[in-house]
């Protein structure tokens, strides 16, 4: 097929790769005199109707994306000449070998190097699953890896390549599958015809396993499903205990985003506090109700109850002090700036009130799923977010402050002491949602939690025991 003209502008130079029916050439633009790289999908008897409709897709899905490390949508045509029937898409040439041919011609990878492969094929998912809908490539491999511009101590610039399997999320949500992939490279759940933004981790974990090692991941001894590599590498233990993760057989033990993984993958602390085999411990009087499941988790603080102490105490304060609001208010005739100081001591009690009965019946409630994370005050039915959701991409800390007291000073100079409680705080970008209202051993436990299923390392902030304002 070499010369011949397609889409009365490409002209063949030679051929690169085959499959079944799909066919890949390297081609002369006759317009721009660039070189391209043109995918025909040939209507002969290899052809499949579902070959088709990737087909279609990876020209849709790569016509609007713009990434300088993904090769760029150049055509799409009909193609209908007396030797050929079927589809070409035109993309840009990298003129690059993958890492598939440069282990082969005897290339090693050292663990910076493979770190840094790592990096970038991440920061290029990162703006594939962010998409909306997520875009998932789902045949990640070293044979769909370029590498070029190798110099001093940089591995060069990473392609990624070959986006034939590429499906849009919703596929996956609302549609019947065909499972691509290759064997291998593949997660269970893709495996299973059910890819998700995490298959494409696994994926990534597997091609740095073969570029480390040189065998391919299905020749590997596997334990639970599980591929045993640490025999064949010499790998520091917090790259070895990245790969593990990324490699999880269960998706919900993997990391559950790129972005994630990147963060992990530049702080070694991260895998090594946040993965560790800990175990959170409820206490066993403990009357705070934790769910969770790979999609959400959901923390629910109750109120006090009926305790004798709390109702009948408070309740007297509360009365004695609104008993003299209303005497107050009755005995003396109060000029404008009276007033101005009677109003704000009924709203003092307004708010003695509120806080004494939300302390003995409201409830706190705190929810994250895929998408959001929201933070819910609840009394009598009536329910109060405060702040408002946000994204759930928006979490980026998992904070943990200590007990202590903070100074208060009066009128007269005089200096009391305010004692403040642990707490757990989650941001979401600058948005707060803090957790306290508790023990210390029941926020330890709280917060590993949220630790493990946000895969967020704990931070302790620590507070000097006085503080002052």
């Amino acid at each position: 097929m070499e010369s011949e003209i397609l889409g009365s502008r490409y002209s063949i130079k030679e051929q690169l790769g085959k499959k079944p029916g799909r066919y890949t050439y390297l081609a002369l633009d006759e317009e721009t005199q660039n070189l391209v790289v043109v995918k025909l999908l040939k209507l002969d008897r290899d052809f499949e109707w579902d070959s088709l409709k990737l087909f279609e897709r990876e020209a849709q899905i790569l016509q609007n994306l713009t990434h300088p490390l993904i090769p760029q949508y150049l055509d799409y045509f009909e193609v209908d000449s007396p030797d050929i029937k079927g589809f070409a898409l035109v993309q840009s040439y990298i003129d690059a070998k993958s890492l598939e041919e440069q282990i082969k011609n005897g290339r090693t990878f050292n663990e910076a190097d493979l770190k840094e492969i790592a990096q970038k094929i991440l920061n290029i998912l990162i703006h594939l699953h962010e998409r909306k809908p997520s875009i998932i490539h789902r045949d990640i491999k070293p044979s769909n890896i370029l590498l070029t511009n190798r110099s001093g101590n940089s591995v060069g610039e990473v392609y990624l390549v070959d986006f034939g399997s590429v499906q849009n999320i919703n596929v996956v949500e609302n549609g019947t599958l065909t499972v691509v992939g290759t064997y291998g490279y593949m997660s269970p759940e893709h495996f299973g015809g059910r890819a998700v933004p995490t298959s494409d981790l696994y994926s990534l974990g597997a091609t740095l396993i073969y570029l480390a090692t040189g065998i391919h991941p299905a020749d590997f001894p596997q334990k639970d499903l599980q591929i045993q590599f640490d025999d064949k590498t010499q790998l520091s233990e917090h790259f070895s205990n990245w790969l593990k993760k990324v490699l999880e057989p269960s998706q919900e033990k993997r990391f559950n985003s790129a972005q994630v993984a990147l963060e992990a993958l530049q702080k070694p602390e991260i895998v090594n506090l946040n993965f560790a085999n800990h175990i959170a411990i409820k206490p066993v009087d403990s009357k705070i109700l934790l769910n969770k499941n790979s999609d959400k988790i959901e923390i629910l603080l109750p109120g006090t109850g009926f305790k004798l102490f709390n109702v009948f105490g408070g309740l007297i304060v509360n009365l004695l002090l609104t008993t003299f609001v209303l005497i107050f208010s009755w005995l003396l005739i109060i000029p404008i700036v009276g007033w101005i100081f009677y109003l704000l001591l009924v709203w003092s009690v307004f708010f003695r009130w509120k806080d004494w009965l939300f302390n003995i019946f409201g409830k706190i409630r705190l929810v994250i799923n895929r998408k959001n994370i929201s933070l819910s005050y609840e009394i009598f039915g009536f329910q109060f977010k405060i702040p408002r959701p946000s994204p759930r991409h928006h979490v980026i800390k998992l904070e943990y402050t200590n007990s202590f007291f903070k100074e208060e000073k009066g009128s007269k100079g005089s200096v009391s002491y305010k004692e403040i409680p642990p707490s757990v705080i989650i941001w979401a970008g600058n948005t707060k949602y803090q957790l306290s209202r508790m023990t210390e051993t029941e926020l330890d436990w709280l917060s590993q939690e949220l630790s493990d299923w946000l895969e967020l390392p704990l931070q302790h902030r620590l507070i000097p025991l006085v503080k002052s304002d």
